[in-house]
């Protein structure tokens, strides 16, 4: 047998490295080869796709994408703008040995730390800690199609029921334009800097059907929530999702995730992701009363140059300033300002 070899991926073999990922039982939408070009070409970032390698057989990969900013600092993460990452691997030990070179690259590159975004825990050794702050929520969608809304928890029950009765329309015809600026409006009310535009077009053209628009309008067919959702093995993953000041009133928000969970329904879908959340955040709380299945994440950290874990968290006390300056930002304003500070908040 040979010995394992661990190297970078190069860009013939982008096909061998999904049909690991699609095949791997831990293989996520975010570990798909798609994410090199995307986060390239709309950020800038540098890759470092690590591929392990035995008998000429793939046994393993780790996405890695390397972030610098005198602002935020200098880090590898697997992986920046995605909820899941780390290494997939046929073992332990190769997981480990992928993990390994990881964090000597990032001691090469001197970064403040690398940091591995596994959805499901870890066992940990040498410089890993767990730094993990978030919670994914999640459900699987009923047989019986009728019975998608009586799955969901009563309160949240009464108020799609509510939203149902504001002549709300509904379409998923792709439209990462209109999309886009729904969530940077949301985002920008929230006090946080939005993404390029350009993310959501990139998303869209990279990954074809998996990748889909939902847009809610009003009476008088005024876009006011949207949200740009991801399909994989079996599973709808509702990610970029925002609306306008009056899609509280409306609770179109709420209209559209049901919305999204009958259309992936009918697709095929049985399982619901509803992405993560920060604990006890609003979002955090707005998904409770959902009534889903709660999940940790379970992120790991090792530490180079830096002397603490990382917080980029708006609920860091030392950005609570510039989220309120933000949030009295023109949206044009916002939408110019934003991709300068957010592609290093991945």
């Amino acid at each position: 047998m040979e010995t394992l070899s661990i190297r970078k991926l190069t860009p013939t073999e982008h096909n061998a490295w999904d049909k690991y990922v699609d095949t791997h039982p831990q293989g996520s939408f975010f570990h798909l080869s798609g994410w090199l070009d995307v986060i390239q070409s709309v950020f800038g970032h540098r890759h470092h796709y690590m591929l392990a390698e035995q008998d000429k057989q793939v046994v393993g990969v780790l996405p890695l994408f390397e972030q610098k900013s005198w602002l935020f600092g200098h880090s590898l993460v697997s992986t920046p703008f995605c909820v899941y990452g780390g290494a997939l691997a046929d073992s332990d030990s190769v997981r480990e040995k992928l993990e390994e070179a990881a964090y000597e690259l990032g001691c090469d590159l001197k970064v403040d730390y690398v940091e591995l975004r596994d959805r499901n825990p870890v066992e940990s050794k040498g410089p890993w800690v767990t730094h993990s702050h978030h919670t994914s929520f999640g459900c699987t969608l009923p047989d019986d199609p009728e019975q998608i809304l009586t799955a969901i928890k009563r309160k949240q029950r009464a108020v799609i029921r509510h939203a149902q009765k504001n002549a709300l329309s509904w379409d998923n015809s792709d439209n990462p334009a209109e999309c886009f600026d729904l969530y940077s409006e949301s985002v920008r009310n929230l006090g946080t800097p939005v993404f390029s535009d350009k993310l959501f077009t990139s998303l869209k053209q990279q990954f074809g059907e998996q990748c889909e628009t939902l847009i809610i309008r009003d009476h008088a067919q005024t876009p006011v929530s949207g949200v740009l959702s991801f399909y994989y093995k079996g599973e709808v993953l509702p990610y970029y999702g925002g609306g306008t000041l009056d899609a509280r009133d409306l609770k179109s928000n709420d209209f559209m995730y049901f919305q999204l969970m009958q259309l992936a329904h009918q697709k095929g879908i049985r399982q619901f992701d509803f992405g993560r959340s920060k604990n006890d955040s609003g979002s955090y709380k707005y998904k409770k009363h959902w009534g889903m299945e709660e999940t940790p994440l379970n992120y790991r950290v090792a530490l180079v140059k830096a002397q603490a874990l990382p917080n980029l968290s708006p609920n860091n006390p030392k950005y609570r300033y510039f989220i309120q300056l933000w949030q009295k930002l023109p949206l044009s304003l916002s939408r110019r300002l934003g991709p300068l500070l957010s592609k290093y908040l991945g």
